[in-house]
Protein backbone atom coordinates (compact mmCIF):
# COMPACT_ATOMS: atom_id res chain seq x y z
CA UNK A 1 0.00 0.00 0.00
CA UNK A 2 2.80 2.35 0.84
CA UNK A 3 4.66 1.64 -2.31
CA UNK A 4 1.33 2.09 -4.15
CA UNK A 5 0.88 5.45 -2.76
CA UNK A 6 4.90 6.73 -3.29
CA UNK A 7 3.97 5.79 -7.21
CA UNK A 8 0.82 7.81 -6.90
CA UNK A 9 2.92 11.10 -5.35
CA UNK A 10 5.19 10.78 -7.60
CA UNK A 11 2.60 10.78 -10.89
CA UNK A 12 0.90 13.02 -9.93
CA UNK A 13 2.87 16.40 -10.28
CA UNK A 14 3.25 15.27 -13.92
CA UNK A 15 -0.13 14.12 -14.69
CA UNK A 16 -1.67 17.58 -13.40
CA UNK A 17 0.91 19.23 -15.16
CA UNK A 18 0.22 17.60 -18.63
CA UNK A 19 -3.46 18.66 -17.49
CA UNK A 20 -2.85 21.72 -16.61
CA UNK A 21 -0.87 22.71 -19.99
CA UNK A 22 -3.76 20.72 -22.58
CA UNK A 23 -6.92 22.83 -20.19
CA UNK A 24 -6.27 26.00 -22.37
CA UNK A 25 -6.89 24.67 -25.76
CA UNK A 26 -10.23 23.64 -25.33
CA UNK A 27 -11.64 27.37 -24.60
CA UNK A 28 -9.61 28.72 -26.77
CA UNK A 29 -10.66 27.11 -29.68
CA UNK A 30 -14.86 27.67 -29.02
CA UNK A 31 -14.81 31.08 -28.81
CA UNK A 32 -13.38 30.62 -32.81
CA UNK A 33 -16.15 28.55 -33.40
CA UNK A 34 -18.46 30.98 -31.60
CA UNK A 35 -17.46 33.96 -33.43
CA UNK A 36 -17.78 31.80 -37.32
CA UNK A 37 -21.43 31.18 -36.55
CA UNK A 38 -21.87 35.00 -34.92
CA UNK A 39 -20.34 36.68 -37.85
CA UNK A 40 -21.18 34.08 -40.99
CA UNK A 41 -24.97 32.71 -40.34
CA UNK A 42 -26.58 31.37 -42.72
CA UNK A 43 -29.41 32.56 -44.40
CA UNK A 44 -32.91 32.03 -44.30
CA UNK A 45 -34.57 31.37 -47.08
CA UNK A 46 -37.85 32.78 -47.42
CA UNK A 47 -39.84 31.32 -50.22
CA UNK A 48 -42.99 32.91 -51.46
CA UNK A 49 -45.35 31.34 -53.73
CA UNK A 50 -47.15 32.96 -57.12
CA UNK A 51 -50.58 33.21 -58.21
CA UNK A 52 -52.17 29.79 -58.53
CA UNK A 53 -50.49 27.98 -56.32
CA UNK A 54 -49.54 27.59 -52.82
CA UNK A 55 -46.75 27.15 -50.27
CA UNK A 56 -46.68 23.36 -50.91
CA UNK A 57 -45.53 24.06 -54.56
CA UNK A 58 -41.84 24.36 -52.65
CA UNK A 59 -42.26 21.18 -50.70
CA UNK A 60 -39.36 19.77 -53.14
CA UNK A 61 -37.12 22.16 -52.54
CA UNK A 62 -37.91 22.95 -48.48
CA UNK A 63 -35.94 19.37 -48.41
CA UNK A 64 -33.10 19.90 -50.68
CA UNK A 65 -32.71 23.31 -48.86
CA UNK A 66 -32.83 21.94 -45.26
CA UNK A 67 -30.61 19.20 -46.51
CA UNK A 68 -27.82 21.71 -47.17
CA UNK A 69 -28.61 22.90 -43.52
CA UNK A 70 -30.73 26.04 -44.35
CA UNK A 71 -33.17 27.65 -42.29
CA UNK A 72 -36.12 28.13 -44.70
CA UNK A 73 -39.69 29.84 -44.60
CA UNK A 74 -42.58 28.98 -46.73
CA UNK A 75 -45.40 31.49 -46.28
CA UNK A 76 -48.78 31.94 -47.75
CA UNK A 77 -48.77 34.78 -50.05
CA UNK A 78 -52.69 36.10 -50.00
CA UNK A 79 -52.55 37.03 -53.93
CA UNK A 80 -55.47 39.85 -53.04
CA UNK A 81 -53.57 43.02 -54.00
CA UNK A 82 -49.94 44.08 -54.55
CA UNK A 83 -49.50 46.95 -52.17
CA UNK A 84 -51.15 44.48 -49.59
CA UNK A 85 -49.47 41.06 -50.21
CA UNK A 86 -45.96 43.01 -49.96
CA UNK A 87 -46.94 44.84 -46.89
CA UNK A 88 -47.42 41.18 -45.45
CA UNK A 89 -44.47 39.99 -46.68
CA UNK A 90 -42.77 42.61 -44.75
CA UNK A 91 -44.45 41.78 -41.69
CA UNK A 92 -43.24 38.37 -42.15
CA UNK A 93 -39.56 39.31 -42.79
CA UNK A 94 -39.38 41.17 -39.57
CA UNK A 95 -40.13 37.82 -37.34
CA UNK A 96 -36.98 36.33 -39.11
CA UNK A 97 -33.65 36.82 -37.09
CA UNK A 98 -30.15 37.63 -39.41
CA UNK A 99 -29.83 37.31 -42.80
CA UNK A 100 -32.39 36.32 -45.85
CA UNK A 101 -32.23 35.57 -49.57
CA UNK A 102 -35.73 36.26 -50.77
CA UNK A 103 -37.19 33.56 -53.63
CA UNK A 104 -40.37 34.49 -55.83
CA UNK A 105 -42.41 31.90 -58.01
CA UNK A 106 -44.24 34.13 -60.88
CA UNK A 107 -46.19 36.83 -59.32
CA UNK A 108 -44.21 36.27 -56.35
CA UNK A 109 -41.38 38.06 -57.86
CA UNK A 110 -43.36 40.93 -57.74
CA UNK A 111 -44.05 40.89 -54.09
CA UNK A 112 -40.41 39.93 -52.92
CA UNK A 113 -39.24 43.21 -54.92
CA UNK A 114 -41.32 45.28 -53.19
CA UNK A 115 -41.06 43.55 -49.78
CA UNK A 116 -37.15 43.87 -49.65
CA UNK A 117 -36.91 47.41 -50.57
CA UNK A 118 -35.26 49.56 -47.98
CA UNK A 119 -34.57 46.10 -46.17
CA UNK A 120 -30.20 45.39 -45.57
CA UNK A 121 -31.18 42.30 -44.09
CA UNK A 122 -32.59 41.07 -47.47
CA UNK A 123 -28.77 39.79 -49.24
CA UNK A 124 -30.44 38.17 -51.91
CA UNK A 125 -33.23 38.07 -54.24
CA UNK A 126 -34.00 35.00 -56.65
CA UNK A 127 -36.26 34.76 -59.40
CA UNK A 128 -38.28 31.63 -60.42
CA UNK A 129 -39.89 31.75 -63.73
CA UNK A 130 -41.53 35.12 -62.14
CA UNK A 131 -41.96 39.04 -62.83
CA UNK A 132 -39.09 41.84 -62.30
CA UNK A 133 -41.48 44.84 -62.47
CA UNK A 134 -40.06 48.24 -62.30
CA UNK A 135 -41.59 51.08 -60.94
CA UNK A 136 -44.83 51.60 -62.35
CA UNK A 137 -45.21 48.52 -63.92
CA UNK A 138 -47.80 45.32 -63.50
CA UNK A 139 -47.57 41.27 -63.80
CA UNK A 140 -50.16 41.63 -65.99
CA UNK A 141 -48.08 44.30 -68.18
CA UNK A 142 -45.68 42.15 -68.24
CA UNK A 143 -46.82 39.20 -69.55
CA UNK A 144 -48.42 40.72 -72.40
CA UNK A 145 -45.54 42.55 -73.67
CA UNK A 146 -44.00 39.63 -75.41
CA UNK A 147 -46.82 37.03 -76.95
CA UNK A 148 -46.86 33.35 -76.32
CA UNK A 149 -48.82 33.19 -73.10
CA UNK A 150 -52.04 31.59 -73.15
CA UNK A 151 -53.15 31.79 -69.74
CA UNK A 152 -56.14 34.27 -70.69
CA UNK A 153 -57.59 31.11 -72.33
CA UNK A 154 -57.59 29.11 -69.32
CA UNK A 155 -58.69 31.36 -66.32
CA UNK A 156 -62.83 31.84 -65.26
CA UNK A 157 -62.94 34.93 -63.26
CA UNK A 158 -65.30 34.30 -60.32
CA UNK A 159 -66.93 37.06 -57.49
CA UNK A 160 -65.53 37.53 -54.50
CA UNK A 161 -66.68 39.65 -51.12
CA UNK A 162 -63.87 43.11 -50.37
CA UNK A 163 -63.75 43.96 -46.66
CA UNK A 164 -65.54 47.34 -47.70
CA UNK A 165 -68.76 44.95 -48.74
CA UNK A 166 -67.85 45.85 -52.17
CA UNK A 167 -67.29 43.37 -54.87
CA UNK A 168 -63.37 42.18 -56.35
CA UNK A 169 -63.20 39.51 -59.41
CA UNK A 170 -60.19 36.78 -58.84
CA UNK A 171 -59.13 34.35 -61.46
CA UNK A 172 -58.62 30.90 -61.18
CA UNK A 173 -57.79 28.03 -63.75
CA UNK A 174 -60.04 25.45 -65.49
CA UNK A 175 -59.45 22.09 -63.76
CA UNK A 176 -59.25 20.48 -67.00
CA UNK A 177 -57.19 22.47 -68.46
CA UNK A 178 -54.53 22.78 -66.00
CA UNK A 179 -52.13 20.38 -66.04
CA UNK A 180 -51.47 21.70 -69.43
CA UNK A 181 -51.30 25.44 -68.92
CA UNK A 182 -49.33 25.41 -65.32
CA UNK A 183 -47.74 22.01 -65.24
CA UNK A 184 -46.86 20.11 -68.11
CA UNK A 185 -43.88 18.50 -67.18
CA UNK A 186 -45.61 17.70 -63.53
CA UNK A 187 -47.34 14.02 -63.35
CA UNK A 188 -50.78 13.91 -64.14
CA UNK A 189 -52.13 12.80 -60.40
CA UNK A 190 -49.88 15.55 -59.39
CA UNK A 191 -51.23 18.27 -61.36
CA UNK A 192 -54.64 17.28 -61.01
CA UNK A 193 -54.22 18.02 -56.66
CA UNK A 194 -52.31 21.24 -58.09
CA UNK A 195 -55.83 22.10 -59.86
CA UNK A 196 -58.06 21.68 -56.60
CA UNK A 197 -55.59 23.10 -54.46
CA UNK A 198 -54.98 26.62 -56.19
CA UNK A 199 -55.27 29.61 -54.39
CA UNK A 200 -56.92 32.23 -56.87
CA UNK A 201 -55.47 35.74 -57.60
CA UNK A 202 -57.28 38.68 -57.66
CA UNK A 203 -57.39 40.56 -61.00
CA UNK A 204 -56.18 43.49 -58.90
CA UNK A 205 -52.98 41.88 -58.19
CA UNK A 206 -51.92 41.40 -61.41
CA UNK A 207 -53.17 44.87 -62.37
CA UNK A 208 -51.44 47.05 -59.50
CA UNK A 209 -48.67 48.97 -60.51
CA UNK A 210 -44.95 47.78 -58.64
CA UNK A 211 -43.32 50.82 -56.14
CA UNK A 212 -39.75 51.14 -56.62
CA UNK A 213 -38.04 47.88 -56.74
CA UNK A 214 -35.60 46.21 -54.48
CA UNK A 215 -33.23 44.61 -57.64
CA UNK A 216 -31.81 47.79 -58.19
CA UNK A 217 -29.54 48.03 -54.97
CA UNK A 218 -29.72 44.14 -54.20
CA UNK A 219 -27.83 41.41 -56.54
CA UNK A 220 -30.34 38.86 -57.91
CA UNK A 221 -30.38 35.40 -59.72
CA UNK A 222 -33.23 34.33 -62.34
CA UNK A 223 -34.45 31.30 -63.34
CA UNK A 224 -35.99 31.08 -66.66
CA UNK A 225 -38.91 28.15 -67.69
CA UNK A 226 -38.41 28.14 -71.13
CA UNK A 227 -41.22 26.13 -71.55
CA UNK A 228 -43.51 28.60 -69.37
CA UNK A 229 -47.43 29.44 -70.83
CA UNK A 230 -48.11 31.88 -68.21
CA UNK A 231 -45.30 34.27 -68.40
CA UNK A 232 -43.34 33.99 -71.94
CA UNK A 233 -39.66 33.22 -71.08
CA UNK A 234 -38.63 35.97 -73.68
CA UNK A 235 -40.68 38.09 -71.21
CA UNK A 236 -38.49 36.43 -67.77
CA UNK A 237 -35.63 36.33 -70.02
CA UNK A 238 -35.60 40.79 -71.10
CA UNK A 239 -36.50 41.75 -67.52
CA UNK A 240 -33.89 38.98 -65.77
CA UNK A 241 -31.54 40.86 -67.99
CA UNK A 242 -32.40 44.04 -67.17
CA UNK A 243 -32.07 43.55 -63.26
CA UNK A 244 -28.59 42.41 -63.86
CA UNK A 245 -29.52 39.39 -62.45
CA UNK A 246 -27.50 35.67 -62.60
CA UNK A 247 -29.37 33.32 -65.25
CA UNK A 248 -29.86 29.83 -65.61
CA UNK A 249 -32.14 28.80 -68.60
CA UNK A 250 -34.19 25.04 -67.59
CA UNK A 251 -36.47 23.32 -70.07
CA UNK A 252 -39.62 23.33 -68.01
CA UNK A 253 -42.93 24.93 -67.64
CA UNK A 254 -44.57 27.49 -65.08
CA UNK A 255 -44.42 24.74 -62.75
CA UNK A 256 -40.78 24.41 -62.26
CA UNK A 257 -41.01 24.43 -58.54
CA UNK A 258 -42.50 20.91 -58.16
CA UNK A 259 -41.09 20.06 -61.62
CA UNK A 260 -37.71 20.40 -61.51
CA UNK A 261 -36.96 21.11 -57.73
CA UNK A 262 -33.33 19.98 -58.05
CA UNK A 263 -32.58 23.17 -60.53
CA UNK A 264 -34.60 25.42 -58.35
CA UNK A 265 -32.34 24.56 -55.41
CA UNK A 266 -28.91 25.13 -57.31
CA UNK A 267 -30.32 28.35 -58.11
CA UNK A 268 -30.70 29.65 -54.57
CA UNK A 269 -27.83 27.71 -52.92
CA UNK A 270 -25.66 29.89 -55.55
CA UNK A 271 -27.37 32.68 -54.62
CA UNK A 272 -27.28 31.80 -50.66
CA UNK A 273 -23.44 31.27 -50.85
CA UNK A 274 -22.78 33.99 -52.79
CA UNK A 275 -23.95 36.19 -49.55
CA UNK A 276 -21.96 34.84 -47.10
Amino acid sequence: MQLTRRILALAMPATLAALIGAAPATPASRPAAADTDRHDPRPTIVLVHGAFADASSWSGTIRRLQHAGYPVLAPANPLRGLAADTAYLRSVLASVDGPVVLVGHSYGGAVISGAAAGNSRVKALVYIAAFTPDKGESAAGLAARFPGSTLGDTVNPRPYPLPDGGTGTELVIERAKFHGQFAADVPAGEAAVMAATQRPVATAALEEKAGEPAWKTIPSWALIATADKNIPAAAERWMARRAGSHITEVDASHAVAVSRPAVVTHVILAAARATR
